[in-house]
C-alpha cells in the first residue's frame, strides 16, 4: 500500500488567508442543492441575488480557487465540487459566493490532511460515471468520474475500488431534458477521458481490456 499525503499544506494555505477554526466541526464543502420531490424536482436552482463583490473580493475567490486547485486533484476529491462551484463563480461573485467559500474554509480546516492508498492491482482501468440532473446553475445538470486502477469486475462479486487517479468533475454544457440524457452525456465525458488514460498505461507497459464504465442509470446503458 502507498499512501499520498501533504502534510500541513492545508494550514498553511488557511493561515495565509487568515481563516479562523469554525465554532462547528463542518463536514460538508458545499452546501447542497435543495431535496425535492415530486414536480419540484425538475425545477432549476433558484438565481443568485445577492450583492455582487468587489474587485479585492473576487480576487479573493480567485486566490482560494489556485491555493486549493492542484491539492484537490491531487490529494482530496472530496473538495472537487466545491472547487468546481467557486471556480465557475469568480468572474462574478457575490456575497453569497463568499459564504460559501467560507464553508469550504471552514470544512479545509475540519479535515486538514487528507490522504489517499493506494493498492497493488492488476492496473486495470476501471471508471465510474455518475450525473446529479438540473443541479448547476441555468438548468445546467453536472457530471462527475472516478478513475481507479483495480481488476476486471467478474458478476456477482464486489468491485475491488482503489484509490483515484483521477477524477472528473464538471458542469455538462447542453441542457439536458432527463436525467437518463445527463447521465448518458457524463458516459460520453468520462470514456473520452478514459480514451487518454488507456493510451497512458498502455504505453506503460500495462495492456488494457475494454475499459468497464460504472453507472447507476439502466436507462443511459441500454442506449
Amino acid at each position: 500500500m502507498i499512501k499520498e499525503h501533504w502534510p500541513g499544506y492545508v494550514m498553511k494555505q488557511l493561515q495565509k488567508y487568515n481563516h479562523p477554526p469554525p465554532k462547528k466541526p463542518q463536514h460538508c464543502p458545499w452546501e447542497p442543492a435543495t431535496r425535492s420531490f415530486g414536480t419540484k424536482s425538475q425545477e432549476t436552482e433558484p438565481e443568485d441575488t445577492s450583492p455582487p463583490l468587489d474587485k479585492k473580493g473576487i480576487h479573493r475567490i480567485q486566490q482560494i480557487c489556485g491555493s486549493f486547485l492542484f491539492y484537490g486533484r491531487a490529494n482530496d476529491p472530496t473538495i472537487a465540487h466545491a472547487l468546481n462551484e467557486l471556480a465557475s463563480q469568480q468572474s462574478c461573485a457575490t456575497e453569497q459566493t463568499t459564504k460559501r467559500a467560507n464553508q469550504f474554509l471552514d470544512y479545509m480546516h475540519t479535515h486538514p490532511d487528507a490522504v489517499i492508498r493506494y493498492y497493488a492491482s492488476d492496473m486495470i482501468l476501471n471508471v465510474h460515471s455518475d450525473a446529479s440532473y438540473l443541479t448547476a446553475r441555468n438548468a445546467r445538470s453536472r457530471a462527475c468520474g472516478w478513475y481507479f486502477l483495480g481488476s476486471v469486475p467478474k458478476d456477482g462479486k464486489p468491485i475491488a475500488l482503489n484509490g483515484a487517479i483521477d477524477q472528473l468533475c464538471t458542469v455538462i454544457k447542453l441542457v439536458a431534458v432527463s436525467a437518463a440524457e445527463a447521465e448518458l452525456a457524463a458516459l460520453f465525458l468520462n470514456a473520452k477521458n478514459a480514451k487518454v488514460i488507456r493510451i497512458t498505461l498502455e504505453e506503460l507497459g500495462h495492456p488494457q481490456p475494454p475499459t468497464p464504465i460504472h453507472s447507476d442509470n439502466s436507462t443511459a446503458v441500454g442506449i
